[in-house]
């Protein structure tokens, strides 16, 4: 049966004209992600044109020993999560493609209700800005940072920025979703229902459906932004300025907050020139205090304004009046909204024109709790990083009230925890990727000798000791419930090396 599908499927149109889906010899892009650290090659990438195809796919494979599926987005994973060796890619991409119109607006206009928007899984979240700003004047309230990723690709790991502490993290933004489960059947779930997959999807990780539509809730969209950066010389300092800030009541707070540590030099890439905001703006290293240590920290933050408000500047100074940043290393600059989410755009192109966005990424992403954060800093950034990474340290904290604990995400305990992205560029002339790598390792052994209380943001470990160990004894023992009971041939997301692929004669309802 499954020749018999690849031959219709070969045959097929292109993803833009509904039908079957198209079927192409397996190539490079599927084989590896954006990390670059991990090649798998598929035995044919699907180009869905619909749900039902997707549902056609899995039911396939389902009845070929030792077949997988993979849905793959925008393939920005790290560590080859998307990839299936040997086994069928979903390219996600020409779901949304396919779609006429992509998205559609439910409910509002005129009725004064909630507003949402269905969107394909496969749409980039910079798609639905684009649409819902310019066609509707309305916007999701929480994102990612960087926008050209997938919906159902976010949805099935968390997807977090700076909004996260007020507004929840994406996986906290959602009213529905249409998976296509592992035994091939395509659902629409929600909280009320069928509730369990619709929160075992959500930070699922790819394990128990593939995201064909999402309905996200929307409000009005701003129309401009405050941005604003200040400096910390002391850790203790800077960390408890940003727990203050994510923890004010909504009418006294930043609707982001965000933060990241960088190298006291004048290195262009990893020192002082990365925190001015606009470009071009000097810092002054002269009004460091006294005994700066080689690590520093820039506190950022924004503040929303709507059409029929009044100027923010004067707001966003009154709310950082208490801070305790370096006084006179204060940056900021008024920009407009889809502006400000599109930031991350300047440093792909920047990236792309000094060959580094081809290049490996060995990115490593924790959640770590507020307990450990400063002893994290002592033995990791200002140990192991006090150089720089050639990219971003990202460090900032988020609420766990904000998230469903009914997800499969898993987080460290307490209240507040924070996010730590060491988002490498590799350089020419830098470390080796081997060493990188090797260094992230380093970093993930310290965290569990040291008790840390963490857990990996895009996880990716070998073997169910690390993925228990991972959930935590119950989380886990949920995790495989749901497993068994969404996808009991184990044919979803095998780049995450989760679970065997089962054999065929496993029952499975088709």
């Amino acid at each position: 049966m499954m020749l018999a599908y690849m031959d219709r499927a070969a045959a097929a149109a292109e993803p833009e004209d509904a039908g079957e889906p198209a079927a192409v010899a397996a190539g490079c892009a599927a084989a590896t992600d954006f990390g670059g650290l991990v090649s798998a090659m598929p035995a044919a990438v699907v180009r869905p044109a619909s749900a039902d195809d997707v549902a056609n796919a899995i039911r396939a494979a389902a009845l070929t020993a030792g077949l997988t599926v993979a849905a793959r987005g925008n393939g920005h994973s790290v560590a080859g999560q998307a990839t299936a060796e040997g086994g069928l890619v979903l390219d996600m991409r020409a779901l949304a493609l396919s779609r006429r119109p992509q998205m559609q607006l439910v409910g509002c206009p005129g009725g004064g209700g909630p507003c949402f928007a269905d969107v394909p899984g496969g749409a980039l979240w910079e798609e639905v800005l684009h649409w819902g700003v310019k066609t509707h004047g309305l916007a999701p309230a929480s994102w990612t940072d960087y926008l050209r990723l997938t919906v159902g690709g976010t949805l099935s790991n968390g997807g977090v920025s700076g909004q996260s502490f007020r507004y929840g993290p994406q996986v906290s933004n959602v009213a529905e979703l249409e998976v296509v489960t592992g035994n091939g059947e395509c659902r629409v779930c929600s909280p009320s229902s069928h509730p369990d997959l619709f929160f075992a999807v959500l930070g699922g990780l790819g394990q128990f459906g593939v995201i064909t539509r999402a309905r996200i809730p929307l409000r009005r969209a701003p129309q401009q932004v405050r941005w604003a950066r200040v400096v910390y010389a002391s850790f203790a300092e800077y960390t408890a300025d940003a727990e203050w800030l994510v923890t004010r009541p909504p009418d006294a707070a930043f609707d982001y907050v965000e933060g990241f540590a960088f190298v006291n030099s004048d290195d262009p890439v990893n020192g002082w020139p990365s925190v001015p905001i606009p470009g071009g703006a000097r810092f002054d290293p002269a009004l460091l205090p006294a005994g700066a240590g080689p690590v520093l920290y820039c506190l950022e933050v924004a503040l929303y304004r709507y059409p029929d408000d009044e100027d923010k500047a004067a707001a966003v100074s009154r709310m950082m009046a208490p801070l305790k940043h370096v006084r006179g290393l204060e940056f900021a600059a008024d920009v407009g909204y889809v502006d400000f989410l599109s930031r991350v755009n300047r440093v792909e192109e920047e990236a792309r024109r000094n060959g580094s966005w081809d290049a490996p990424h060995p990115w490593l992403n924790l959640f770590v709790s507020a307990r450990d954060i400063a002893d994290f800093d002592r033995a990791v950034i200002k140990g192991m990083l006090a150089d720089g990474i050639d990219g971003p340290m990202l460090v900032y904290p988020m609420l766990k009230s904000k998230w469903d604990p009914n997800t499969s995400v898993a987080l460290p305990e307490g209240e507040i925890f924070y996010l730590v992205a060491l988002l490498r560029f590799c350089r020419g002339g830098g470390p080796a990727v081997d060493e990188l790598v090797a260094q992230n390792g380093a970093i993930l052994r310290a965290c569990r000798a040291n008790g840390y209380d963490h857990k990996a943001y895009f996880p990716s470990y070998r073997g169910e000791a690390e993925w228990a160990r991972h959930f935590g004894a119950a989380r886990w023992r949920r995790f495989v419930e749901r497993k068994a009971r969404y996808d009991p041939l184990a044919i979803l997301a095998p780049g995450q090396k989760i679970f065997p692929r089962a054999p065929a004669s496993v029952a499975v309802q088709l």
